[in-house]
């Protein structure tokens, strides 16, 4: 509430994260928040979220701009704490929430997107001026058939000031920018008061999470994560799907659990499951399967590994799997620890579900901080995820 009392935003929409504590703590956000919510697509026991509008008007130097939101139809099977909502078609509320906008008499209308990459559909099947897009990890300026698409991608790091009279993007990066003095100190309070400012490891060289480290297959973020849930759960494998792990500075140096917060932030605990070869297999063939996420780029990696070995071919997938130096038996049993957000959503790995799960631990940063704290922060890449190309 410290940022958007800064920034004192006109407008904003929701996206699958937004939901992380429930829909009425997303209610409590929406009522103490500054900006007016649109959703055009979002249902709460067959109402609207409380103070959320489908569009709104924003009158700007003589100009009428109409604003609409639109959020993942997925979003209940993504977000195991929205399984409650009801998300309906995008499409087609956005062909409502823009005709309705016409009629009201805005000149310019915008649509406020969390399809990731149903963005393009969404503008092939509109007449809006430009789709201001989230939900995908990587930054996007395009143009589809007249219609302005942009994505600054994660972690605050960009901000797209957009002239929509004028059709011209200007591409800011927030780190240039003088830090907010208020809202620099409420955080700083925020953290001491919680204990998030506690240094629990160092680590040397800076270890990267750029897009690139935790998309682009093994990385030493990803092998970090990844051994500290095998640990804490003393499991075969530890598994982390990459779009878990978010990006944002290296860390270097001192590590605080608030860095670590940061890594992974979400309430949710490490579990651990029991499955046969064969399923871990199917887990494993899943790492690659990035093609029909919404939410990610085509040729996205989506999982590190911990305990196992990964090769891939071009054109034959995976080709070997081996779990503490031995081929997968597809008749064994092993153990798994890794997120437990994996085990509701169907998306990435649908091998996995609560069935599975035979014990739950701490939230994932606690994890990280005990690993931190009691075998340090020295990660290196080592060969678990190997690809060969195509011969």
């Amino acid at each position: 509430m410290d940022l958007y009392s800064a920034v004192d935003p006109d407008v904003a929409t929701f996206g699958n994260h937004d939901f992380d504590y429930g829909p009425s703590r997303t209610a409590a956000v929406v009522a103490d928040s500054p900006q007016t919510w649109v959703s055009a697509n979002v249902y709460h026991d067959g109402d609207r979220v409380a103070g959320v509008e489908p569009w709104t008007l924003v009158e700007r130097d003589g100009t009428t701009l109409g604003f609409f939101g639109v959020l993942d139809a997925d979003t209940p099977a993504l977000n195991p704490m929205a399984s409650d909502l009801t998300v309906t078609d995008p499409i087609q509320a956005a062909t409502d929430a823009e005709a309705a906008l016409r009629d009201a008499g805005a000149e310019y209308v915008i649509a406020l997107s969390h399809l990731g990459r149903g963005d393009d559909e969404l503008a092939a099947a509109t007449t809006v001026d430009a789709v201001l897009g989230g939900h995908i990890a990587s930054e996007r300026v395009e143009r589809l058939d007249g219609t302005l698409l942009t994505r600054p991608g994660a972690g605050g790091d960009v901000v797209f000031e957009i002239d929509i009279a004028a059709d011209t993007v200007t591409r800011h990066q927030v780190d240039n920018a003088p830090r907010h003095d208020g809202v620099t100190a409420a955080l700083r309070d925020r953290l001491a008061d919680a204990g998030l400012d506690a240094v629990v490891g160092h680590v040397t060289p800076p270890m990267e999470r750029t897009e690139r480290t935790l998309f682009e297959g093994e990385s030493r973020i990803g092998n970090f994560v990844a051994d500290a849930y095998r640990w804490a759960a003393d499991a075969d494998v530890g598994l982390q799907n990459a779009g878990g792990v978010r990006d944002g500075p290296a860390l270097a140096g001192d590590v605080t659990v608030a860095d670590l917060v940061s890594v992974v932030p979400f309430a949710e605990p490490v579990s651990v499951a029991e499955l046969t070869g064969r399923e871990l297999l199917d887990v494993f063939r899943a790492g690659n399967g990035s093609g029909g996420l919404g939410f990610a780029e085509p040729d996205w990696w989506h999982a590190h590994v911990s305990g196992a070995t990964l090769e891939w071919r071009d054109g034959d997938g995976l080709v070997s799997a081996s779990v503490g130096g031995d081929p997968v038996d597809p008749d064994a049993t092993y153990t798994l620890a890794t997120t437990d957000y994996l085990f509701y959503s169907d998306d990435e790995f649908p091998a996995l579900d609560a069935g599975h799960r035979i014990d739950q631990l701490d939230t994932q940063h606690e994890v990280l901080a005990s690993y931190a704290r009691q075998e340090g922060i020295n990660p290196e890449t080592e060969g678990r995820i190997r690809f060969h190309a195509d011969d």
